[in-house]
């Protein structure tokens, strides 16, 4: 349990670096500030395999699936790159939240700073959650795999333009309990109103943040459950993946239109996966085509959208 304690306390560290140190000063996170921060923490999350191959090696963690260090590593780096992935679709829609509310930039960190804090907790229980339910249940992968399918369905269906933050039941509900201000208060989440306690738009936006982060972990979670059901693997690829969102929500969000195409990638992405649950009791599916699959996704997402002109443009 100590290394499990461990990981959490490097990772509170982290924030504490973050909300303390780096971001003391509330500024507007430019472009090449994102870009320094997504490689650091892409590196981070990229290297922290040679702490699993360690662990695994050495038999410091629980290994209850009897993986082999290099099956480990393998394992790791492939859900890390899962969650990274499927984290883009995750930016857009945080992007349509924060222009939603009309949160100035200078205030997105701290709203996605809270966001990303309350997402490690509710994926901790979610992970727990998961990885007990495939240990006592068999056919639950099979859930799992067809529930990933039909994410991938509508998914290709959808489209993020369409979604609503003040529309949704969580706004709706919330407006109900709570008086909510329609200005920017600095970066308060609550202000007094003629004695009233009323939350902002800020606070809004980080309840929509994390309600949206909930949802987009019922397809991240069993994806990489598909690929283990290791605790300690699932839960530091998904927590490391996810503490780099916020850099890369800065360094993306302003790249969206150019990224047009890269959706299918996603599609993809899960609708493979769900393809290797239904299939896991027959087929066995070696690492590198999990990795392949991933890489490939989203080098022809991105080519494709830097390739293809936008419709609109050849309109004169």
């Amino acid at each position: 349990m100590w290394i499990w304690a461990a990981f959490i306390a490097v990772i509170v560290g982290f924030l504490a670096l973050d909300l303390g140190v780096f971001n003391k000063h509330e500024h507007v996170i430019k472009t090449k500030e994102a870009g320094i921060w997504t490689a650091i923490w892409v590196s981070v999350g990229l290297g922290f395999s040679g702490v699993i191959y360690w662990l695994f090696s050495e038999g410091l963690v629980i290994n209850p699936t009897g993986l082999t260090p290099n099956t480990a590593v393998l394992k790791y780096i492939t859900g890390y790159l899962i969650e990274l992935s499927l984290s883009i679709d995750n930016i857009f829609v945080i992007a349509v939240i924060f222009s939603s509310f009309k949160i100035p930039a200078i205030y997105q960190h701290r709203v996605l700073f809270w966001g990303i804090l309350g997402a490690i907790v509710f994926r901790a229980l979610m992970i727990l959650f998961g990885v007990a339910l495939m240990s006592k249940f068999d056919w639950i992968i099979y859930v799992f795999g067809v529930f990933l399918l039909y994410t991938a369905f509508k998914m290709l269906k959808s489209d993020s333009n369409d979604f609503d933050p003040k529309s949704s039941f969580v706004f709706r509900q919330f407006k109900k309990m709570l008086p909510i201000t329609t200005t920017i208060n600095g970066h308060d989440f609550f202000v007094l109103r003629m004695g009233v306690l009323a939350a902002t738009p800020l606070f809004m936006a980080l309840i929509v943040v994390e309600l949206t982060d909930v949802l987009f972990a019922l397809d991240s979670i069993p994806a990489i459950l598909a690929i283990t059901s290791d605790p300690f693997i699932v839960f530091s690829s998904n927590i490391l993946a996810i503490m780099g969102l916020r850099s890369m929500y800065f360094l993306v969000s302003r790249m969206l239109e150019k990224f047009k195409y890269i959706n299918y990638s996603l599609v993809v992405i899960l609708a493979f996966v769900g393809i290797k649950m239904l299939l896991s009791h027959h087929v066995e599916f070696p690492e590198w085509l999990s990795l392949g699959v991933i890489f490939i996704s989203l080098v022809t997402g991105i080519i494709v959208s830097l390739s293809v002109p936008d419709k609109d443009s050849n309109i004169d």
